[in-house]
């Protein structure tokens, strides 16, 4: 028998462990996809059952474009988390939105290329709405837990992802600014069409690291400057993590645990065992009990 999270964190560039997680054992799981970015750090806060897991693995291995992105919400789901907090740095778009503050984004503009997009192939068509891509509920009790700590956090603004893992350049800087975004990164994608495939309610706490290198006043952006700020940030993240534990969750008001309902267009009859097998955990509810090919 599995180990059972409720609430999933997956922690980004310099987030390797979680503070204040109780009663922890690490969970090496399999999954159809491989295997996650990381053992899964599995314990308690708050009597909350918590699932822990650092994106780019122990002493930070995988390049934004090389996490197993698939795998890590797979693994989510198959313990049982109904709910995705990822901490993200990120460098900001505009001149309201300083380093070292937060960001609970409430969409994304998708520029990566290369990454692996969705759950369904090998014979499965899915066809899941994006339009709001993150879950509301969530974001919302994510920036309460921000507010009550007293930190500095904005609730609204569109994350642009990009592939990496160079930052980028002043003339792509600009065209994001222009389009209204707020912040940049590189990892909210292809997690979040995952997390919505998976019927996982997922947010987003960014952590603003930089100025992106649109800001002519300050300096470009470099390693050592993200490093430092991100190094100041964690115990905050630690923090919040704490109080979204301690509180208690709101039932999702957004369906984000239906978003396959009526989203699988594949005939049944085309369907084979193999297949179904691989996306049990995904969609098994929606895929038993149905004529199939052997």
């Amino acid at each position: 028998m599995e180990p059972y999270a409720a609430l999933g964190i997956i922690g980004g560039s310099g987030l390797y462990r979680l503070g204040g997680l109780k009663n922890v054992r690490n969970v090496d799981l399999e999954t159809p996809f491989g295997k996650p970015s990381s053992a899964l750090r599995v314990g308690e806060i708050h009597g909350t059952a918590i699932a822990f897991l650092a994106r780019h693995g122990e002493g930070h291995r995988l390049s934004p474009s090389e996490v197993p992105y698939a795998a890590n919400v797979h693994a989510m789901k198959q313990i049982g988390v109904q709910r995705l907090v990822s901490i993200s740095a990120v460098g900001s778009l505009a001149e309201r939105i300083s380093p070292r503050s937060f960001v609970v984004p409430d969409n994304i503009i998708d520029r990566t290329i290369g990454r692996r997009r969705t759950f369904f192939d090998d014979g499965i068509v899915a066809h899941v709405s994006m339009a709001d891509p993150f879950c509301a509920t969530l974001s919302k009790a994510v920036t309460i837990a921000a507010r009550i700590g007293g930190l500095p956090v904005s609730s609204a603004g569109t994350y642009v992802c990009i592939e990496g893992p160079q930052f980028s350049t002043r003339a792509e800087s600009n065209l994001f600014r222009s389009w209204n975004a707020s912040i940049i990164g590189m990892t909210a994608m292809p997690e979040a069409r995952l997390a919505r495939e998976a019927e996982i309610c997922y947010a987003c706490l960014a952590m603003v690291t930089d100025f992106d290198v649109w800001h002519e006043s300050e300096e470009h952006v470099s390693v050592d400057a993200v490093l430092a700020n991100l190094f100041a940030m964690t115990g905050a993240v630690d923090s919040i993590v704490s109080t979204l534990a301690g509180n208690a969750f709101e039932e999702c008001q957004h369906q984000c645990g239906q978003a396959l309902e009526g989203a699988i267009l594949t005939d049944p009859v085309h369907i084979s065992v193999t297949a179904r097998d691989k996306l049990d955990v995904i969609a098994g509810r929606y895929l038993s009990g149905q004529d199939q090919v052997l």
